[in-house]
C-alpha cells in the first residue's frame, strides 16, 4: 500500500511544498550560478528511470565548461566553480530535482539515476535498481554516496528496492540532513566525483 500510492502522494506534496518554500534559495543559486557558467545555471541530462524509461533530470550546474588547449574539457575538480563547490557541498545542487519529482520522473527517495550509458553494462542484481523510480536521495546515499565503490553502491540499491517502507523512507530522510550538515562522502576519495562505471563489478 505504501509503496505503491502513499509514496507517490507524499513524493508529491512534498516536493510541492517543499519547491515553494525553497524558491526564494532556488532564485538566488540561479543568479548566482548563470553568472558563474556564463549563462547556464542547470546541469540537464538524460537518465534511466523506473523501468529504465529515459528523462530528463536538472541538476545546478556547478561545473563550468573549460576546456584544455586539445579543446577536452577540464578535469571534473579543475572546473568546480567556487558558487558550485558551496553548492555540491551542501547538496543543494540537487534542489532542482524536486521538479523531476512533481513531474512524476523521480521519487524523493529511491536509487540515484545515474548514466544511460551505463544500462547495458548491469548485471540482473544491478539492473534490479529500476524496479522503483530513482530518488534525490537514497539508501547508498546516507552510507556512504560518492566515497564508496560501486559494487557496494548496487548492493545498498537492491537492499532499498527490497525493503521499500514508510519506517526505512523516514530514517533515510534524517539521515540524509545529517549527511547534508556534516558534508559527508560528497567526493570520492582524491576526485570531485566518482570514477565512471565500467561493468566489471
Amino acid at each position: 500500500m505504501y509503496k505503491n500510492y502513499f509514496k507517490i502522494v507524499f513524493d508529491f506534496l512534498a516536493a510541492t511544498i517543499g519547491f515553494v518554500l525553497l524558491f526564494p534559495l532556488f532564485s538566488i543559486i540561479t543568479i548566482l550560478l548563470f553568472i558563474a557558467n556564463n549563462g547556464k545555471p542547470f546541469f540537464i541530462q538524460k537518465r534511466p528511470g523506473k523501468n529504465c524509461e529515459v528523462f530528463k533530470i536538472i541538476k545546478f550546474k556547478t561545473m563550468n565548461d573549460k576546456k584544455d588547449n586539445d579543446g577536452k574539457l577540464l578535469h571534473d575538480s579543475e572546473r568546480l566553480t567556487t558558487v558550485g563547490k558551496f553548492v555540491r557541498k551542501t547538496s543543494l545542487d540537487e534542489m532542482p530535482q524536486l521538479l523531476n519529482v512533481i513531474k512524476g520522473d523521480m521519487s524523493l527517495i529511491g536509487p540515484r539515476p545515474l548514466l544511460t550509458d551505463y544500462v547495458h553494462l548491469y548485471s540482473d542484481f544491478q539492473n534490479r535498481r529500476h524496479e522503483i523510480k530513482p530518488g534525490i536521495t537514497g539508501w547508498a546515499q546516507v552510507n556512504g554516496r560518492n566515497a564508496i565503490d560501486w559494487d557496494k553502491k548496487f548492493e545498498l540499491d537492491v537492499f532499498y528496492v527490497n525493503h521499500v517502507s514508510f519506517t526505512l523512507d523516514f530514517k533515510i530522510l534524517l539521515l540524509t540532513l545529517k549527511k547534508i550538515v556534516i558534508s559527508e562522502g560528497i567526493n570520492a576519495k582524491d576526485a570531485a566525483t566518482i570514477e565512471p562505471f565500467n561493468g566489471q563489478y
